[in-house]
């Protein structure tokens, strides 16, 4: 069973918890997990109930941005995408889940909000940056094939938890479709890989001894179709089913885990 964040969207007027279908069909189909929607409720969710009944956690990426107010960064300018119910579920969902020692995938926004909840700040344009690329996607009326199609290399840590996880492999090119990045990283972090351009793209979290990688690219696209995609879901789901026995071995009668 693997939480799948939500964001909490107004169509036509009516509020909706809503997570993309790719994030829902690579759990199915690239961790071969029971994908659970975790709505966007705020103080109103039991996290605690959650926690208990998921076996690890995707936190997925959003048009909408982390409030700047969570990482002391300047007011956003006029058109910033907010989502202030998803900020006050997922914050404290990771330091829970973080806690608990639960396997978890982050990607975009959810990498962008791990960095916040152990104390790091944002880019909220990472373009504007001096020696930075346009990481931002390109205009939505083109074909998804375009707008997630392939936009710049990233480099692995080689010695790195995500290039043992994708079997020693260093460099290859992702997709690309945020505004903003990681400024100051948070402590406790480290770096799993970054863009030519010097911007974070990949993290861990020091010391963990949980499956937790996060990363700014979207792998969830076609997940089965490329292959550090495919790799990088294998072993989240490979994680959340060790987390299953564990929990299974631990309740059965007469079995000290």
């Amino acid at each position: 069973m693997i939480g799948v964040t939500a964001c909490l969207k107004s169509i036509d007027g009516v509020p909706f918890h809503a997570a993309g279908d790719q994030y829902v069909r690579a759990v199915r189909d690239g961790a071969d997990g029971v994908p659970l929607l975790v709505p966007a409720l705020g103080d109103d969710l039991d996290l605690e109930t959650v926690l208990e009944t998921v076996d690890g956690l995707l936190f997925t990426g959003s048009p909408s941005n982390v409030a700047p107010e969570h990482y002391g960064g300047p007011p956003p300018r006029e058109g910033n995408l907010a989502d202030p119910a998803r900020d006050a579920t997922t914050l404290p969902l990771w330091r829970k889940a973080l806690r608990r020692g639960l396997p978890i995938l982050a990607i975009c926004r959810g990498m962008q909000e791990l960095n916040v909840a152990l104390g790091g700040t944002l880019h909220q344009h990472v373009q504007e940056v001096a020696g930075r690329f346009d990481h931002r996607a390109p205009p939505r009326d083109l074909p998804l094939e375009v707008r997630y199609g392939p936009a710049h290399k990233v480099r692995l840590e080689p010695e790195g938890r995500l290039a043992r996880i994708l079997e020693g492999e260093t460099e290859f090119v992702v997709n690309s479709l945020h505004g903003q990045g990681i400024d100051r990283l948070a402590p406790g972090l480290i770096v799993e890989a970054t863009a030519e351009d010097g911007t974070i793209e990949a993290v861990s979290v020091a010391g963990a001894d949980a499956f937790v990688i996060a990363v700014q690219w979207h792998p969830e696209y076609k997940v089965l179709e490329n292959p550090q995609s495919r790799r990088l879901f294998a072993a989240f789901g490979a994680a959340c089913r060790a987390r299953t026995k564990l929990r299974q071995d631990h309740d059965r009668p007469g079995v000290v885990a």
